[in-house]
């Protein structure tokens, strides 16, 4: 069967909050609907379902990959090319701690970008069901069900308090 999306508009987070309740109870989980809003709302405040990441992952890989290429760097530019100045050793630890440091702090840096971006799950380039009055402080309900399952759906985001209710096709 195909995929439908419905949008849902509330004026208020408790209705939203309702609506999110009322799904559940036409047999939804929590990964059939979001809530999309405009302005900041603590985590859970529509009752939604907790998401996590692994956004702490990113910086200490990138740490360790950069670590890597500044050990790598230093330490081979300094064996391809052997100065013995003095009698001191080829492989001079001081020098090398710098650009191993500052490699350390550049791959961190890249990769917590790009673990910000693939987090963010961006970019998405197919937007889906939106309504422009999201923005202007209403709450928006989207839910994706089976054709089905479209009926009971906007009855329940409409009997929750919807101000509006959209149809449209699934991503």
């Amino acid at each position: 069967m195909a995929k439908v999306s419905v949008l849902g508009l509330y004026g208020d987070a408790n209705y939203a909050a309702e609506a999110g309740d009322a799904l559940q109870g036409v047999g939804l989980t929590n990964e059939d609907y979001d809530f999309l809003t405009g302005a900041p709302y603590p985590e859970g405040a529509f009752g939604e379902r907790h998401s996590s990441h692994r956004l702490y992952v990113f910086p200490f890989v990138g740490a360790l990959c950069g670590l890597t290429a500044g050990i790598l760097l230093t330490s081979m530019t300094q064996m391809a090319y052997p100065l013995v100045t003095g009698g001191k050793p080829i492989l001079s630890l001081p020098p090398m701690a710098i650009v191993t440091y500052e490699g350390t702090m550049l791959g961190a840096i890249l990769f917590t970008v790009l673990g910000i971006i693939f987090e963010s799950r961006l970019p998405k380039p197919k937007l889906g069901l939106y309504d422009d009055r999201i923005t202007q402080g209403y709450i928006g309900v989207i839910v994706t069900c089976e054709e089905s399952q479209v009926s009971q759906v906007e009855q329940a985001l409409t009997q929750a308090g919807a101000v509006d209710v959209k149809r449209g096709e699934a991503d």
